[in-house]
This record gives structure tokens, sequence and C-alpha cells, in this order.
């Protein structure tokens, strides 16, 4: 049986979440050349993420101000939104950039997932696939990418690790937040691989639509994981 509490307030998340919708329909819809960067086609790509930070700014500077989960997934998602722009200019020179934009953003979504519980299987599973992913990679990568890459899927993996380890099925100890951030965490590894066997191994069919889809997905469910220190709050008011 789903938390009767965290449904709800989940449904209530979803008015504060149409401007997110909106700006990646639009996205999508006029689907921008990427053979031509501009600040047009950055803004358009970087508008679904603004609207995340308006999501999140929408529960209240008291709010953010109180939990620091949520102010590092605020963080988290500025970073992405700089991350973002460097990649429209990646075949520019600003791969790199892009990269360490993302490495930050993924450090701070793993600082707000937290270390407990710690669920050492979870970790081991998600270091064999990050270890798999690498090996898969390797022999297509030269220079500082050998490097580079490695360190980044060390860090996404260890993202994931934190988002999945957090969502404790087998004890009835999870909450709707809890599997968003656990499905978001997955959708951005996905997302993340996706680019990287396109970039340096070979073309992935229909790769822009596969990233940017999995990426907003992965964005907005994290973002969304981070109002669950509110419903606690409900819930006790609720129960007061």
């Amino acid at each position: 049986i789903f938390p009767p509490v965290t449904l709800d307030s989940v449904k209530s998340e979803g008015p504060k979440l149409v401007p997110f919708f909106k700006a990646t329909c639009v996205y999508f819809v006029l689907w921008l050349p990427t053979s031509s960067p501009s600040w047009f086609s950055a803004l358009i790509k970087c508008l679904p993420i603004f609207c995340l930070w308006v999501f999140l700014l929408a529960h209240g500077f008291s709010f953010l101000g109180a939990h620091s989960s949520a102010r590092k997934i605020l963080a988290g998602l500025i970073f992405s939104a700089l991350g973002d722009a460097f990649l429209i200019w990646q075949e520019q020179g600003y791969f790199v950039h892009g990269l360490l934009m993302f490495a930050i953003t993924h450090i701070l979504y793993s600082s707000a997932f937290g270390m407990k519980p710690l669920n050492m299987r979870a970790g081991l599973v998600i270091a064999g696939v990050s270890s798999l992913s690498y090996l898969l990679l390797y022999p297509y990568l030269s220079g500082p990418f050998t490097y580079l890459v490695a360190v980044y899927i060390g860090l996404i993996g260890f993202m994931g690790w934190r988002a999945i380890a957090g969502l404790q099925l087998a004890n009835d100890l999870w909450t709707w937040t809890k599997l968003s951030a656990c499905l978001g965490a997955v959708l951005f590894m996905v997302s993340d691989l996706t680019i990287a066997v396109n970039k340096f191994c070979f073309p992935v069919p229909h790769s822009r639509a596969i990233i940017m889809a999995t990426y907003y997905a992965a964005q907005m469910l994290i973002a969304l994981s981070a109002v669950e220190c509110q419903d606690v709050e409900v819930a006790r008011k609720k129960r007061t």
C-alpha cells in the first residue's frame, strides 16, 4: 500500500511542474540543430532546468533555508544549467567544461542524498555497472579523456549508489520521493552513458532524443525528491 501522505504530496507538486513540462515540450518541438550553436539554443536547452529552479524556489526560502538537501539539489541544478550551456558549444572545445559542471552536480546530489543507509549491496552492483561501462569506453578513449571519463563515471556511479541506497523497499521504509531520487539517478546514468557511447564509440540511433528525454526526466525526478523533508513536516502536522 502506497503511503497516503506522500502520495497526496506528490499530487500537490504537479501544478508547480507545469512550466517545466511546457519548457520541455518547447525544446522538443523546436528541435534546434546542434550544428549551429547559439545563445538562443542554449536558452531553449536550459529552460526546463530553469523551471526546476523555480519549482524548488516556489516552496519558499524558509524551506530551502531549513533543509540542506534541498539547497544542494538546487545548487546541482544551477551547475547542470551551466553544463548544458557549455555542451551546446562542445564541438568548439567546451566539452570538458560541461563535464566539470556535471561532475560538481553529481557531488552535490550525492551529498544531498546522504550516506545513510549505507546499502553496500547496491554499492557493489553500481560499482560493477560502472566498471563495465568504463571497460566498454576505454578502447575508444585517448589523452586526458582516459582519466577524466573514469573520474566522471566514478562520481555519477557514487551518486547513483546514494540515491538507490535510500530506497528501502524490503523494509517498507520508502517514500515516493525516495523512489523519485532512485529513478532520477538511474535515468541520469542512462543519459550520460548514451552521451559517452555516442561521442566516443559509435553513433547511437536517435541519440539526442534518448539523451535529452532521459536527462530532463532525471532532473525532474531528482528535483521532486527534494520536497521529501517538507512531506515529513506535513505528515507530522496532520498527526498533531
